[in-house]
């Protein structure tokens, strides 16, 4: 069975294709040069050249700031370009596993978002998410689409890489100490992905429809600068303050939901598959990113 992988240079992808490949699977990984969601009239023929059994796009425009200033490009990657993959996929009936981002709720619910739950997105990112979402499930074929949320892998400029470059530059720290999401680890999806096409392989029908993946356990992003920073002071012999602050006092281009928490118990007992509590997870990031130059933060 070939697995095509798209974005095997982001933090899903390239974690699930260094994993040994379950008995009877054969990966195939690919950039933006090999499948270039940017450019969906391409799309169709250049998955027919990879002759996939199954895909996994874990490929996306993510760069949520940056995408209230390129809106067509982000809806290009985001929806048309997946749009083009789950039409290709739904007529050669390849199942298409497509990951997509908690940033498609307003985080106004007051509890953890169920899959049923209303999106309603309030940046570019998430409504070009959620509009690749609906047409990947609109195109017929088995589809089923995984929101996580709040990433983090010793790959990309995420929010413990930034913070862990800041912390061994300044003393003090200002975090936003209002939003409240479920910090996951990169790696933990694609495990968790690695086991669903181990099922696959051996028969197991793909079901079409929305889950959530995420970690179980919720903080702020003031929280996980404080534990990130607990964990790098033994190595620095320092550890920077990190005062807490409201998203009012650091205004960014894109709003941001203030509590986007995802009930991931569906996707315990439909799909077998959970992550670790971030805290659980943040260490062996850490202790990565920090064993690299200071360059390599």
């Amino acid at each position: 069975m070939r697995v095509l992988i798209t974005g095997m240079t982001g933090q899903v992808g390239a974690y699930l294709a260094a994993l040994p490949p379950p008995s009877g699977i054969s990966w195939r990984p690919v950039d933006r040069a090999a499948l270039d969601l940017s450019q969906p009239e391409t799309v169709a023929a250049s998955v027919d050249r990879l002759a996939p059994d199954v895909v996994v796009n874990a490929a996306a425009y993510t760069a949520v700031d940056r995408a209230e200033t390129e809106p067509d490009l982000a809806d290009l990657v985001n929806h048309r370009g997946p749009a083009a993959l789950a039409r290709f996929c739904a007529a050669a009936s390849v199942p298409l596993i497509h990951l997509s981002t908690d940033y498609v709720f307003d985080g106004r619910g007051g509890a953890p978002y169920g899959q049923e739950d209303a999106p309603n997105p309030l940046n570019t990112y998430g409504r070009t998410k959620l509009a690749g979402e609906r047409a990947v499930l609109e195109a017929g074929g088995p589809a089923l689409v995984l929101r996580t949320a709040w990433l983090f892998s010793v790959r990309g400029q995420t929010f413990v890489r930034t913070m862990l470059r800041l912390g061994a530059e300044w003393d003090i720290l200002r975090v936003v100490a209002d939003q409240r999401g479920c910090p996951t680890a990169a790696a933990d999806v694609a495990h968790a992905l690695h086991h669903m096409l181990a099922r696959i392989a051996r028969g197991w029908r793909t079901p079409s429809g929305v889950w959530h993946l995420c970690g179980p356990a919720d903080a702020t992003w003031h929280d996980v600068a404080e534990a990130l920073f607990d964990l790098a002071e033994p190595v620095w012999g320092r550890r920077p303050a990190v005062a807490a602050i409201t998203t009012a006092d650091w205004p960014t281009p894109a709003a941001r939901p203030l509590d986007s928490r995802l009930d991931c118990a569906a996707t315990v007992r439909d799909l077998g598959i959970a992550c670790r509590p971030w805290r659980d997870a943040l260490p062996e990031v850490v202790a990565a990113i920090l064993a690299r130059p200071p360059q390599g933060l």
